[in-house]
Parts: C-alpha cells; structure tokens; sequence
C-alpha cells in the first residue's frame, strides 16, 4: 500500500512539473517570437488575434464539419468539381448526418445555427476558413474574410437599413424606383465617396447597380485607417461583398458606397433599401449577418441576390424570391 501510494504521488507530481516546464516552454517560444518578430505580432494585434490563438482550433468548427461532413469542406481551389448543393443534400441524407433537408438554403441555415457563437461576437480565423468553403460549396460564390491582406474589424455583426445615396447632383428620391424601396428616403449627404458620377449624363447602368445593392463598413474604425487612408480609401471603394443573413439565409453581392454604421448604434454593417429588403423583407430593419469580401478579380459576379435557391425557407425567411 505504501509504495503504490509513493508511486502515485510520484506520477501526480511528474505531472505537474511536466505542466511547469511545457508552461515555461510555451512563455520562452513567444518571447523568443515576439523578440524575433516584433512586427509579425504588432500585425497579429492589429487584427485581434493573439499569438497563443493563432493554433487554437473553435469546437464548434469540429463539431459543424462532423455534421456537414468532408464534402462541404472540400477546398474550393481544389481541381476536382464540387458536387451541386442538392447532392451533397442527398448524400449526407444517404449517410444519415442530416434529416428533413430538402434545399441548399435549409443546409446552409442548419450548418450556421451550429457555428455561429449565440451572441455576436469577431470569429477566429477557423470559423471563418469553414465558412468560406461552405459558402463557396452551397452559394457558389468566392468570399473571402481576409482578401488581399485587408480584413474588417468583424465579419459577423448586425446590419441596419440604409437610406439611398444621391448618385449624381440633382438627384432626387422618386428617380430610385417605386414602392417599399422609397420608404427609407434618401441620404441628406453624399456617401464616403462623393457622388457616383459628375452629371446624370455620365451615369451609367454600372452606376445605378452599384448604389441600389450597396453595402455600408466601418472603415474608419479600422486601427490602420489613419495611416494608410489613401490606400485603403482606394481599395475599399466599390469593393464587392457577399452578405448572408444567418436567420434565413438570403444572400447578397453589394458594392461598398459608404462608411459607417456609428459604433453607438450597435450596428456593424449597412445595407441599402434593396439589399435589407432582399435579406428579410420590407420590414426588415436589423439583424445578424456575414459579411464576407468577394473575391471577383475578373469582375464576373454580379450584383444583387445571390438565387441558388428556388424557394426560401417556409419559415423564417420574410421575402419571397
């Protein structure tokens, strides 16, 4: 009895100073890092990712890919072509992983609702890889939460309801179309980026699809916008973005118009009178979404809803496609 009992307190104790030493080990690596790379970690900082995070995988991304299974996380650089949506339905409904999914849009809402934390809140970079691929695998579109180095304070927030922009001086209201859509009103000021064009003459169709799907970001909060303003004003205007409603799963191109919301709203995002309008219908006001950047180099994707679904959800989804 007395050595079984010298054994264990033996072992209890090589425990513990195996966790010192592996402790001691971990502080040395990120000194050693942060002394060898210190602009490495001032990056990192700036886009609120710690250096004992960056290998930490979320729960959730492992228990949503044991639900989706291997085929939604296929690359979508991969060379194969993926299956359409309504056969990766039927095969996970084959391996008996998901049950009573009978549209794209139904599987994109369930996988959602078992990643996205409950309360709003800046992904880790694992969750957004995973829905990056879900999004190219079931929406078909190429968004990116970091996109040529450049990344939003948050990519999972509540969007608010936007009024219309003047396009062009003399710009008035009852020019941007006809019913629900007017509601809103238009915007007493110009956007971030002036007008759309000089004259009504020099606008053109591009133009006019720009500012109805147009999206609103905060770049003005963002830590590097002071110092790199030219850069990023640039870079940022007209920059394409998918937007996902969470709740129903209605989907958007937009093209950022303006800046804002004001952090004290409570707000993160932005939409025009059409894209909230698509997202959840006439009376939809705020929500949560995704708000991911299109990576479209050539300019192929267009603007506006994103219809890979025929029908929406029976419930849950305001507006009717």
């Amino acid at each position: 009895m007395v050595k079984t009992a010298a054994k264990k307190k033996k072992k209890n104790v090589s425990s513990e100073v195996l966790r010192q030493r592996l402790k001691l080990k971990h502080l040395e690596a990120k000194n050693k890092f942060s002394e060898k790379y210190p602009d490495v970690e001032k990056f990192l900082k700036e886009k609120g990712v710690q250096l004992e995070d960056v290998r930490k995988h979320s729960a959730k991304i492992i228990g949503a890919g044991a639900i989706t299974g291997t085929i939604l996380l296929t690359p979508p650089g991969d060379a194969q072509i993926l299956p359409a949506p309504n056969e990766i339905i039927e095969k996970l409904k084959d391996q008996g992983r998901v049950e009573g999914v009978d549209t794209p849009q139904k599987l994109l809402v369930d996988t959602l609702a078992s990643v996205l934390p409950n309360e709003i809140r800046s992904l880790t970079r694992s969750e957004e890889k995973f829905l990056e691929q879900l999004f190219q695998n079931i929406l078909g579109v190429n968004a990116r939460a970091t996109l040529e180095g450049e990344h939003l304070n948050t990519t999972f927030g509540r969007i608010g309801a936007e009024q219309h922009l003047r396009r062009y001086p003399g710009d008035v209201l009852i020019n941007h179309g006809s019913g629900d859509v007017l509601t809103e009103g238009i915007a007493p000021g110009l956007g971030a980026w002036g007008y759309f064009a000089q004259s009504k003459t020099a606008f053109t169709p591009d133009l006019e699809e720009t500012e109805r799907w147009y999206a609103v970001v905060q770049t003005l909060y963002l830590p590097d916008w002071n110092t790199r303003q030219p850069y990023l004003r640039g870079w940022y205007k007209y920059r394409k973005v998918l937007i996902v409603n969470t709740d129903n799963g209605n989907a958007v191109v937009a093209s950022i118009a303006d800046s804002g919301p004001a952090a004290w709203t409570g707000k993160h995002f932005g939409g025009s009178p059409e894209v909230m309008d698509y997202l959840g219908g006439p009376r939809y006001k705020k929500g949560p979404v995704i708000l991911f950047f299109v990576d479209d180099p050539e300019n192929n994707v267009p603007l506006g809803p994103v219809e890979y679904n025929k029908l929406n959800l029976p419930e849950g989804a305001l507006h009717e496609i």
